[in-house]
């Protein structure tokens, strides 16, 4: 199959049809296309999540360099994900299809580009569903702590994971206007969310922390000697939380004018987090009223203690809720990504058994069989948490090192290409290169810096797992890559004729 960088027509005589579009591209409209602009914001702004990221792995960044590392640290990564993030949208909005990453990646830069991905990208949207359902069921554990006296063990825990996982699928199957409408009411839960928290600890308790000690206090209990070590380990939490951003690229297919409102979408995602998120964090740090007891919390979950010591009982439990169900608006926003990840890989012929992933419902227009297949793997990602409390943070460094790298290889393709590409309706004119440079060196020493051991003496317990997690996927994907070469493509020729008539209908 020959590739070509070209990307359609000069924008003047692009075509307006969204529809006409994805012909272009190669593919017939299956997807119900109900998801407005505000929309396909909302769902990159739910996967991010600032209740989700911010409030799981501030108990990592105390002992990560502490509050100097959590505040600095998410005001530069911001910047540079700011960066990643203008240079996707560009991309994106030249090649608008649920295969997003890959589908990018596959006509820039060739069929094994596009697979490897492919690849990359899959593994760390299945490994954001589990990290994010996963530090939902910790907060519900803390929640019903606070509220009922439980005690959340890794079982229990597990127990809640998968109910929320559960929850999730369902949800997924009504259809991508269900989707909508609820990142949209996600999108208004979180501001508000975070003004009630950020407000409720600034004024109600009597003591706050200095401006000194929320933006100089470094703290190191990894083991680690070396600050600056310590420091980029920190800078995990914000790195986390700054992703899933592809989630707009993933629903474009089911969004109205896609071209723009995919690559606003996730710019628009990126900066509003960026400032809410610096807001809660600041909010949080000045309201810790015991620093080792909010390590140590007995909830298991130290945002949770500062809430309880700031708040009392009945102000933590209500702030505690708050969170949740942010937590599951952004759980429920991952699986609607990842299982159109599937759909869409599946459609190229890229994963085992696509002829089933594929399948679109008639009544719906929902990839059912894509949600199942999603929260099955997350499920199965999350379960060594039964048995190592370390395994939570593998589980969202393979989230981050898996999905990093997929946003900077179509990046790094459409500036190896130059002038060949041809850009979208939404284009960052003569600062693409800057910008896409930038982008692709950040995600370069992210890559190398989550793979690294993040507490010392590295035992089994205490390793990073996400590279063995990484490793094994490359291998994985090389070995399927002989098996399934001759069929995949984008587009793949899959199917007999009757097949491709269904697919072309939406009935199957």
């Amino acid at each position: 199959m020959s590739r070509t960088l070209w990307a359609g027509p000069e924008q003047s005589s692009r075509p307006t049809d969204e529809e006409e579009r994805l012909r272009e591209l190669g593919y017939q409209p299956v997807l119900a296309r109900r998801m407005g602009s505000f929309g396909n914001f909302a769902i990159s702004f739910s996967v991010i999540s600032i209740l989700s990221g911010c409030m799981t792995l501030y108990g990592f960044g105390l002992g990560t360099g502490g509050p100097a590392v959590m505040m600095w640290g998410w005001a530069g990564v911001g910047l540079f994900v700011l960066c990643v993030g203008l240079a996707l949208a560009e991309v994106t909005s030249a090649y608008p299809t649920s295969g997003a990453l890959y589908y990018m990646a596959d006509r820039l830069g060739g069929r094994r580009w596009g697979w490897y991905t492919g690849w990359l990208n899959l593994l760390g949207l299945l490994g954001a569903i589990a990290g994010i359902d996963y530090g939902a069921a910790l907060f519900t554990g803390a929640f019903l702590n606070l509220r009922f006296g439980f005690e959340p063990t890794p079982g229990s825990t597990f127990v809640i994971f998968l109910c929320i996982l559960l929850l999730h699928a369902v949800l997924n199957l009504f259809g991508v206007r269900l989707v909508s409408v609820l990142n949209s009411i996600s999108v208004w839960w979180h501001l508000t969310g975070v003004a009630v928290i950020v407000g409720a600890l600034a004024i109600v308790p009597d003591h706050h922390q200095s401006a000194e000690f929320v933006f100089t206090e470094f703290v190191n209990d990894t083991g680690w000697a070396n600050p600056f070590y310590v420091a980029a380990v920190g800078l995990l939490l914000a790195q986390y939380t700054f992703s899933g951003y592809d989630a707009s690229a993933h629903l474009s297919e089911e969004t109205s004018n896609a071209s723009v409102s995919a690559a606003k979408g996730i710019v628009r995602a990126i900066w509003v987090s960026w400032i809410a998120g610096f807001a809660l964090l600041a909010g949080l740090t000045f309201a810790i009223q015991d620093y080792a007891g909010t390590q140590n919390s007995a909830t298991g979950v130290p945002p949770a203690q500062i809430l309880l010591d700031a708040l009392g009982s009945g102000g933590a439990t209500a702030l505690l809720l708050v969170v949740i169900v942010a937590q599951l608006f952004c759980g429920n926003a991952e699986v609607a990504a990842a299982s159109r990840m599937v759909f869409a890989f599946s459609r190229d012929n890229a994963l085992p058994g696509s002829a089933l992933w594929r399948k679109v419902s008639s009544r719906t227009q929902t990839p059912v069989n894509a949600v199942w297949l999603s929260v099955a793997v997350a499920g199965v990602l999350a379960v060594p948490s039964l048995y190592s409390a370390t395994a939570y943070g593998a589980v969202t460094a393979i989230n981050v090192i898996g999905i990093t790298p997929a946003y900077a290889i179509p990046i790094y393709l459409r500036l190896r290409a130059g002038d060949r590409f041809r850009p979208g309706p939404w284009s960052l004119g003569r600062w693409s290169k800057p910008i896409g440079w930038t982008a692709v060196v950040w995600v370069a020493v992210v890559t190398v810096l989550f793979c690294l051991p993040q507490k010392s003496p590295v035992t089994i317990d205490s390793m990073n797992y996400a590279e063995i997690a990484l490793a094994v996927v490359l291998v994985l994907a090389s070995v399927w890559w002989y098996v399934a070469r001759g069929s995949y493509g984008t587009p793949a020729p899959y199917g007999n004729a009757r097949e491709r008539a269904e697919i072309s209908e939406g009935i199957v």
